[in-house]
């Protein structure tokens, strides 16, 4: 069995296929988007914004064999949990940067440039004197399963998948409270912080007001 794959409480992670994503892409309609602190305070169906190109990016990265699925054996095999990721190479920030900035004025489009601005200013690539990272890009776990520890459990199976394929660093941008405290005890560091209450639009005002204690988006690494 490779490290990819494992079983613990009946719970299976397995590296994700493309004709799972139908049923993940649900997954993430109901569970992501209605958790993820910054489309949450929102209130827009974010899930819509910007579909196509985020489907045909989800499954770019599927193909890569470095995304994660997790079904519960004991329900039919049922998701329970994913994590999307991907490679990333130092020319990807401009291309991020153009993307985002064309990009319309919805909530998925400003959570796109706020990720651009903190990529640009942590400068992986320089700053660590690599050529390529993963870059995990989304995580989620059912609200069933949350607090016993499977966000850990597909965390650690992702850098052991990064470790089988090269790569020098996993890095991680989170919005969330959460999902960087979770990092960190996996020994992830973070390197980069902003402060959603310091980060405004052109008039002075503040464009994201999450609920507490969700108050920074972290670039967390860790060498592998």
């Amino acid at each position: 069995m490779s490290t990819a794959a494992n079983t613990k409480d009946g719970i299976s992670i397995r590296v994700m296929a493309e004709k799972d994503y139908s049923g993940v892409k649900l997954f993430m309609q109901e569970q992501f988007f209605t958790d993820e602190p910054l489309s949450r305070s929102t209130g827009e169906q974010v899930h819509l914004q910007n579909e196509k190109e985020s489907d045909e990016y989800h499954l770019s990265m599927i193909r890569e064999g470095t995304c994660l699925i997790a079904t519960d054996e004991n329900q039919g095999g049922s998701i329970v949990g994913y994590v999307l990721a991907g490679p990333q190479y130092p020319e990807d920030m401009e291309k991020h940067r153009k993307e985002a900035a064309e990009m319309e004025q919805h909530t998925w489009g400003r959570i796109c440039r706020l990720l651009s601005k903190i990529e640009l200013e942590a400068n992986l690539f320089e700053r660590y004197g690599i050529s390529k990272a993963l870059y995990s890009h989304m995580t989620s776990v059912g609200a069933s399963m949350r607090g016993k520890g499977l966000g850990s459990r597909l965390a650690a199976t992702l850098m052991e998948v990064g470790r089988a394929k090269g790569y020098p660093l996993m890095v991680a941008y989170c919005t969330s409270y959460y999902s960087a405290r979770q990092k960190e005890a996996l020994g992830m560091e973070c390197i980069h912080s902003l402060c959603y209450a310091d980060y405004k639009d052109d008039q002075g005002r503040v464009i994201f007001t999450p609920a507490a204690p969700h108050t920074h988006a972290r670039i967390m690494v860790i060498k592998l």
